[in-house]
């Protein structure tokens, strides 16, 4: 090791370092391309894998799963807004990305145009403001049309497909490079969502048949997300949209044994104090917990301002060396309080795991959105970026023993 690698190695290292002074999410890129993998292995040879990579990758980084992802075998990206496609192209990724959201201003398109991001059309509008741009810059742009066949959301209604298809298809500059439709209730089972799978899908073959009658080119055909691709091989078209999958989670209880898919995030928070209470002593605001018997009270500096749900208190587990301790009182703004009387090993310096595994023991962003009566999607989503992301590797350089004194 040269002394200049040396020298970076160092302050990587010590940069890493400060990162896991307070609390710290982790995410395991290999995880992303295992699960691209499986899912590739799942759709087979002739369906692309599009990797939703929207906000910033459901909390993992949008940048670092983006790439992981087209490693594993994904071969587009999906975004939300124009500047989460603006990031990944400043990043350095070259492969097609989808806005998923629609863009409806010039200067949008402009940039849309700039950075070679696809735009989603939901009608006539966009397509002929695509196609002044793209005439007076003198080159051809790409766009994707989206029809409603459902959601009641985004999308042209799916009864004006064939026309507005026919309508694009006659603009000089621009490229129809995909139709796609979005799926409500694929992670319902299938006695379940009421038959409105199965409906959305029949309009939306009402409208390729009808262009294959017409001979209009639809571009590349999509309706699954991940619900829909781990559903139904008959969902999954030209591309499938994987969002949570990719993340390693499955988005129904039914569909987890579908194909292995393995959790990349994890969540760590240290102890900042170790406290004595006797009986009876109320913890945290509003003495919503009061001890029973003498304790010994971990403070860990982590809370809601972080994304650890509000209504998690006193219903939070964290792990340590294996063991499962309970948060107890009110979790706070920026700290929340373990009762670690069984847990003599705890100390301040330790570091609890609050999703993730440890040994035979695992929490997962499910268990919290159960207990909160919301969605995983939900959960992943709201770690905010006070919470410093590491990777895998990041996270090696850590001192052997510096998880638990």
């Amino acid at each position: 090791m040269t002394q200049a690698t040396e020298t970076s190695w160092s302050a990587q290292a010590h940069e890493a370092s400060l990162a896991r002074q307070r609390a710290w999410v982790e995410v395991n890129t290999g995880a992303i391309s295992a699960n691209a993998r499986s899912l590739k292995r799942c759709i087979g040879n002739g369906t692309e894998l599009m990797a939703v990579v929207k906000a910033d990758g459901y909390g993992h980084g949008s940048i670092s799963v983006a790439r992981a992802a087209l490693a594993g075998g994904a071969s587009q990206c999906g975004v939300a807004t124009l500047s989460e496609g603006i990031e990944l192209r400043r990043a350095g990724i070259e492969a097609p990305i989808l806005v998923l959201g629609n863009l409806t201003q010039v200067e949008e398109l402009r940039s849309c145009l700039h950075w070679q991001l696809m735009p989603t059309i939901s009608g006539m509008r966009e397509a002929l403001l695509c196609q002044n741009l793209a005439s007076g810059q003198g080159r051809p742009m790409a766009l994707q049309l989206k029809l409603d066949t459902g959601m009641a959301r985004l999308g042209a209604d799916w009864q004006e497909g064939p026309r507005l298809v026919a309508a694009i298809t006659e603009l000089e500059a621009v490229q129809l490079a995909g139709l796609y439709s979005h799926l409500a209730s694929a992670d319902a089972s299938a006695d379940a969502d009421d038959g409105l799978t199965d409906q959305q899908q029949r309009l939306f073959e009402t409208v390729l048949q009808a262009l294959e009658h017409q001979r209009l080119p639809a571009g590349i055909r999509h309706l699954a997300n991940s619900a829909g691709t781990l559903r139904s091989p008959a969902l999954h078209y030209d591309l499938v949209r994987v969002g949570l999958a990719l993340y390693g989670h499955s988005p129904a209880a039914h569909l987890a044994s579908v194909t292995p898919l393995q959790g990349a995030m994890t969540l760590h928070a240290r102890v900042s104090l170790i406290r004595e209470a006797g009986s009876g002593v109320g913890v945290s605001y509003g003495h919503r917990f009061r001890t029973s018997r003498p304790s010994r009270l971990a403070v860990v500096g982590i809370g809601y301002a972080d994304g650890v749900p509000r209504q998690l208190s006193n219903q939070l587990e964290v792990l340590f060396a294996g063991q499962r301790l309970p948060q107890v009182g009110a979790i706070t703004m920026d700290q929340l309080v373990l009762d670690a009387t069984d847990c003599p090993g705890l100390e301040v310096g330790s570091v609890v795991t609050l999703l993730g595994q440890e040994g035979s023991e695992q929490i997962t962003p499910t268990d919290w959105s159960d207990r909160c009566q919301t969605i995983p999607w939900e959960i992943l989503c709201g770690f905010k970026h006070r919470l410093p992301r590491l990777t895998a590797a990041q996270a090696a350089w850590e001192a052997p023993g510096d998880r638990a004194h």
